[in-house]
C-alpha cells in the first residue's frame, strides 16, 4: 500500500515536471519567435528607410543630410518636358566628376529629348525607361535602389538622376577627377627600357596593363575593401596561365579584410601576408608596367589599389627581388654579369662591417701582417673598439640617408653627400673613428643601393646589425650562426603556398635558367614550375 502510494506521488510529481517543462519551453519559443520577430522588424524597418522616396525632393534632401550638408555636393531639380510633368533631380560631387560629360552627354541629351519622342504607342509614357535606354549619352549606366548605393556612386565620381515617381535612381558614369600624368618611375629606373609608370588612378593602370597584354585572357575583378574609403582594388591574371589556387587563396584573403580604410597599397600587403615576423619581403611590389606584365606572363597575380602607383604581385620569391626589367632588355651575357654584380653586392651590404669587427677582434691571424700593422696603426687612437666604432658609423650614416629622402628633392642630394663627407673626414680628424671604417661603411653604403628592389635593401639593413653583434660576440663562428639561421628562415617562408627559395630549394633544374645567371630568351622556353602547373610553355613550336 506504501509503495502504491509513493508511485502515485513519484507519477504526479513527473506529470508536473513536464508541465512545467512545457511551459518554459512554450515561453522560451514564444520570447526566441518574438526576437526573431523583433530582429526582423528592426532589420525591415532599416530596409525601409534605406529605400528611395517616389519624390525627387525628399531624396535630394536626404542625401544632402547624408553628407552633412558637404558644400562640393552639387544637386539641381528640374522639368524636362514642355509640359512640366516630369521633374528630373541630379546629384554629382564637384571634382570627382568630369562636367563636360556632366553638361552635354547627361543633362543636354535629356533636355533635347522632344515630348514626341517620350510616348510609346499605347499612349503610356515610360520616362524612366527611356531616359535609361535613349536619351543619356553616357558611356555606362547603371541602377541604384538604396540611398547607400546611390551615395556610394556619387562619391565614387558618378552622377546619380532621380526621376519623379520611382524608387530607382539612374547611375551615369561621368567620373573624370584630375590625376597626375604618366610619367618616368621613381624607384626603379633603367637604362634600357619603357619609361612610364603607374599613376594613382586605378583605371589608368589597368589601361597601362591592356596596352600589353592585348588578349581576352586577362581577367580584372574588382571590388571594394574598407568601411569608410570603399577602395577599388582589382585583381588581375591571365586565365589559364595563373594557378587556380592561388587564385581562389589571394581572394579569400582579400574578402577577409575588415578595416576602416585602405589608403595604399601596403595595407593590402601587409594584411595578407604569409608570415609578419620577417624582415624578408613575402609580397613584390612594382611601379613598372612592363615587370606586371612579365610577371602575369609566368603566372603570377597583380594586386592593383586605386590611390597609390604601387602594384603587388604574388607569389613573390627570394630571386624575384634580384631581377631587374632591364635584365631581359640586354643580351644574356650582359645580364648575366650585372645580375652576379648584384648577388655580391648582396653579400657585401650583409656582412662587410660584421666581417671587419671579426677580423680585427678576433681573428687578427687571418690578416696579412702588413695590412694588419696598417689597421692597428689607424686604430691606436680610436677610444672605442671595433662594435662602436661600426655602430656610430652605420648609424650616422642610416640618418643621412633618410634626412636626404626626406629634405627637400633640391638639396637632399647635396645634404646626404657633403654631410657624409665632411662628418666622415670630421670624425678621422678627431679620432673617433679609423679611415678602415670609413670605407667599410663606404662599400657598405654602395653595395646596399645596388639592389632594385627597395624592400630589399631594407632587410639587408636590418640584418646587418645583428650580424654585426654577433660578429662582437664571437666573431667569425657568429656569423656563421647567422647566415645558418638566415637561410634557415628564408627556407621556411611561404609566399601564398610556394616556397620562397624555389627554385633553389626545393631544387628545380629547369628553372635554374633564370637565377644566377639569365639564359637567352631562345632558351628560356618554360615558366616558372611551381608558379605555373598548367601552361608551362612560353613558346610554340613552329611547324614546317
Amino acid at each position: 500500500m506504501r509503495i502504491k502510494k509513493l508511485s502515485e506521488l513519484t507519477n504526479k510529481s513527473k506529470k508536473r515536471k513536464e508541465k512545467a517543462d512545457e511551459s518554459k519551453d512554450s515561453k522560451d519559443t514564444k520570447d526566441t519567435k518574438d526576437t526573431k520577430d523583433t530582429k526582423d522588424t528592426s532589420a525591415s524597418s532599416t530596409q525601409e528607410e534605406q529605400k528611395l522616396s517616389e519624390r525627387v525632393g525628399d531624396n535630394l534632401s536626404r542625401m544632402k543630410k547624408a553628407l552633412g550638408q558637404s558644400t562640393d555636393l552639387v544637386v539641381r531639380e528640374f522639368r524636362i518636358s514642355v509640359e512640366e510633368k516630369f521633374t528630373l533631380g541630379v546629384a554629382y560631387i564637384d571634382g570627382l566628376v568630369n562636367k563636360d560629360e556632366v553638361e552635354h552627354y547627361a543633362l543636354d541629351s535629356i533636355m533635347h529629348y522632344h515630348d514626341e519622342h517620350l510616348t510609346h504607342d499605347d499612349g503610356i509614357i515610360n520616362m524612366y525607361e527611356l531616359i535609361k535606354s535613349y536619351s543619356l549619352a553616357a558611356g555606362e549606366i547603371m541602377e541604384a535602389k538604396t540611398l547607400d548605393d546611390a551615395l556610394l556612386h556619387v562619391l565614387s565620381g558618378d552622377t546619380v538622376l532621380f526621376l519623379e515617381g520611382y524608387q530607382t535612381c539612374i547611375v551615369a558614369s561621368t567620373r573624370g577627377w584630375r590625376d597626375r600624368a604618366v610619367s618616368e618611375p621613381q624607384s626603379q629606373t633603367v637604362v634600357r627600357g619603357p619609361r612610364d609608370s603607374f599613376t594613382e588612378t586605378l583605371r589608368t593602370n589597368t589601361a597601362l596593363i591592356r596596352r600589353r597584354i592585348k588578349s581576352p585572357k586577362l581577367w580584372i575583378e574588382s571590388q571594394q575593401i574598407g568601411e569608410f574609403t570603399k577602395t577599388d582594388i582589382a585583381l588581375v591574371y591571365i586565365d589559364g596561365i595563373a594557378d587556380e589556387q592561388v587564385i581562389q587563396e589571394v581572394k579569400e584573403r582579400l574578402s577577409k579584410i575588415d578595416i576602416d580604410g585602405i589608403l595604399e597599397s601596403g595595407y593590402i600587403e601587409e594584411l595578407i601576408q604569409d608570415e609578419d615576423y620577417t624582415p624578408f619581403p613575402t609580397m613584390h611590389n612594382t611601379e613598372r608596367p612592363d615587370s606586371v606584365a612579365a610577371g602575369l606572363l609566368e603566372g603570377r597575380i597583380a594586386i592593383l589599389v586605386d590611390g597609390t602607383p604601387f602594384v603587388l604581385m604574388v607569389p613573390a620569391l627570394f630571386i624575384q627581388f634580384f631581377q631587374a626589367a632591364e635584365d631581359y632588355y640586354q643580351r644574356a651575357d650582359i645580364s648575366t654579369l650585372i645580375r652576379l654584380m648584384r648577388y655580391m653586392a648582396f653579400f657585401l651590404a650583409l656582412l662587410t662591417p660584421s666581417a671587419y669587427i671579426a677580423l680585427t677582434t678576433f681573428h687578427q691571424e687571418m690578416l696579412p701582417f702588413a695590412l694588419l700593422i696598417s689597421i692597428a696603426a689607424q686604430r691606436e687612437g680610436v677610444p672605442f673598439p671595433a662594435i662602436i666604432e661600426a655602430f656610430i658609423m652605420e648609424i650616422t650614416f642610416e640618418i643621412l640617408r633618410e634626412a636626404g629622402v626626406r629634405l627637400p628633392r633640391a638639396v637632399g642630394s647635396a645634404i646626404s653627400i657633403v654631410g657624409a663627407l665632411v662628418l666622415g673626414e670630421a670624425a678621422v680628424q678627431a679620432g673617433l673613428v679609423s679611415p678602415a671604417m670609413v670605407i667599410v661603411v663606404s662599400i657598405t653604403a654602395i653595395s646596399n643601393f645596388v639592389s632594385p628592389v627597395y624592400d630589399m635593401a631594407i632587410a639587408v639593413r636590418m640584418l646587418r646589425f645583428i650580424l654585426m653583434v654577433l660578429a662582437a660576440t664571437f666573431g667569425l663562428f657568429g656569423i656563421i650562426l647567422g647566415l645558418i639561421l638566415m637561410i634557415l628562415h628564408l627556407c621556411s617562408l611561404r609566399s601564398f603556398g610556394i616556397p620562397y627559395m624555389t627554385p633553389m630549394a626545393p631544387f628545380v633544374k629547369r628553372d635554374q635558367k633564370d637565377v644566377l645567371i639569365r639564359r637567352s630568351i631562345k632558351k628560356m622556353k618554360t615558366r616558372p614550375k611551381l608558379i605555373n602547373e598548367k601552361n608551362i610553355s612560353r613558346q610554340k613550336t613552329q611547324k614546317n
